[in-house]
């Protein structure tokens, strides 16, 4: 076998544990073998549409079995695959599929009209929806084994993460940075054969991917696929499919927590809750606590797979409001501008560096360069690190907003917000929410003598950006705090506008 990167997962799991259970999606039960089979079906079928190795093949649908064979088939052919963000508008959608000149879309069937509506200037010439159409489309296939050579530092994913400029960038995640990342969690996460994972955080998203889905199919366990996540079917699922590993971020398990049925609930199987996205609330992990469960928290990036630190289950108290130490292949530092290593206690930047670390953003090599200092990549996150080796994470230096797990930039809003005629300043800031920890709130400046309208600047932003990344909320004020060589001051901002009232 001549595929050393994750499209030869499939097949070597097949030669092991054929008869094993990998992925179950309401009534549908896959096998490794199947699994395989699908997969290879699927990189014949695209293969025979024109795609080839290098080629980007986008997904864009909820958590199913064709997003992982989609995946794995990407790598079986050596081609890349880019998964979208189901919650983008449009606009952002069509962005990314442009940007990183996807030639073939596989979409679920519930966003067949935003695919219709997409505009007709991007590289896709493939298009394939997931349903009748898939499965004949397998069906019709050969199945015959394919042996393209692919190498661990070829790239493998595309997966955008947003940018304090404005515009999504594409991390290039290599088939060694996932493998890496996956050898991680198996080190310091313990997973095992029998391992049945509750997967209803979004695949799309790096940290249900790559700190669960994949670890879990790596070791040949049993990961369940849930379109969309719920706290009563997660009472449920738990239950029926006795389900022993679970990826959330603190909003999620907050709900699970509140529901009525927490209380007598069987959690006796579970035996690893994960959570990452923002830090653990104190009274959150005392409820789990008390159903005898200790969450296992971390901090990581899209750009490092993404996992960077990991607090255990032996320090999950002791350590509290700590994200923990590096995981075993990664290398970590707390550094001062100069990049000169910070003192015990004192706050630095966090940079970077493993064998699960991008080589750098799809098509910007500047954007690259910027952020990676010999060999380091510099995170952009503020963060102590104490007498143990122990790292707290205590600011974001890019000004980004964590919303439910989200990550939000403002920039990428305050462009929207200026292309609304009547605003001539705007500033977006995090403010505190009960239920998301925090949601963006704009600060505007409208033209003179114009009487805007909260809410209607909040709806000229639907369509054009994700639901989640449109504020709560709209202040209108006379004018924005600026230095005098008028930068804006948005320390200033958060201290005037940033309270939850």
């Amino acid at each position: 076998m001549r595929n050393e990167g994750l499209g030869s997962w499939p097949a070597r799991r097949a030669r092991k544990t054929p008869h094993r259970t990998a992925l179950i999606h309401g009534d549908t039960t896959v096998t490794y073998a199947g699994l395989y089979e699908r997969t290879t079906r699927l990189a014949h079928a695209l293969r025979a549409s024109g795609v080839r190795r290098g080629d980007r093949i986008a997904y864009l649908g909820p958590n199913h079995p064709s997003y992982l064979e989609a995946l794995f088939a990407a790598g079986t052919l050596g081609a890349v695959f880019v998964p979208l963000n189901t919650r983008l508008a449009g606009p952002e959608i069509a962005y990314q599929l442009t940007d990183s000149g996807a030639k073939a879309l596989v979409y679920g069937p519930s966003f067949g009209g935003l695919v219709a509506g997409l505009p007709g200037n991007s590289d896709v010439r493939t298009y394939i929806e997931v349903g009748a159409e898939y499965d004949e489309l397998l069906g019709a296939a050969s199945d015959e084994a394919i042996d393209e050579p692919v190498n661990v530092d070829d790239t493998c994913i595309i997966m955008y993460t947003s940018g304090t400029t404005g515009r999504p960038k594409g991390a290039m995640l290599t088939h060694g940075n996932l493998t890496w990342n996956a050898v991680n969690v198996l080190v310091d996460q313990d997973l095992i054969t029998d391992e049945r994972a509750l997967v209803s955080a979004p695949l799309f998203h790096t940290a249900g991917l790559n700190m669960l889905t994949l670890p879990v199919l790596l070791k040949g366990g049993t990961c369940v696929l849930v379109e969309a996540f719920d706290p009563a079917a997660t009472l449920d699922l738990i239950e029926r499919h006795r389900i022993t590993f679970m990826f959330g971020v603190p909003t999620m398990f907050e709900h699970v927590a509140r529901h009525p049925r927490w209380a007598d609930a069987d959690l006796s199987s579970l035996r690893m809750l994960s959570c990452g996205g923002s830090p653990v609330p104190t009274p959150l992990i005392a409820a789990y606590q008390e159903r005898g469960l200790t969450f296992l928290q971390g901090y990581g990036m899209t750009e490092a797979s993404p996992g960077v630190l990991f607090l255990d289950a032996e320090h999950a108290v002791s350590k509290a409001g700590s994200a923990g130490v590096p995981h075993f292949f990664s290398d970590v530092r707390v550094v001062r501008p100069d990049l000169a290593p910070a003192d015990i206690g004192e706050t630095g930047e966090v940079v970077v560096r493993g064998p699960h670390v991008m080589p750098g953003y799809w098509g910007l090599p500047d954007e690259t360069a910027a952020v990676f200092h010999d060999g380091w990549f510099r995170s952009g996150d503020a963060a102590r690190i104490d007498e143990d080796g122990y790292v707290t994470i205590v600011d974001r230096i890019k000004d980004m907003i964590i919303s439910g797990g989200e990550n939000i930039y403002p920039a990428e809003i305050e462009d929207q917000l200026l292309a609304h005629p009547d605003i001539v300043e705007c500033a977006v800031i995090g403010v505190p929410d009960e239920k998301w920890g925090e949601v963006p709130r704009a600060v505007v400046v409208p033209r003179e003598d114009v009487e805007l309208d909260p809410d209607e600047v909040l709806a000229s932003l639907a369509g054009r950006l994700a639901k989640y990344k449109i504020p709560k909320s709209v202040v209108l004020a006379d004018e924005l705090p600026r230095t005098a060589s008028g930068k804006l001051l948005k320390s200033r901002v958060r201290k005037r506008y940033g309270t939850n009232s």
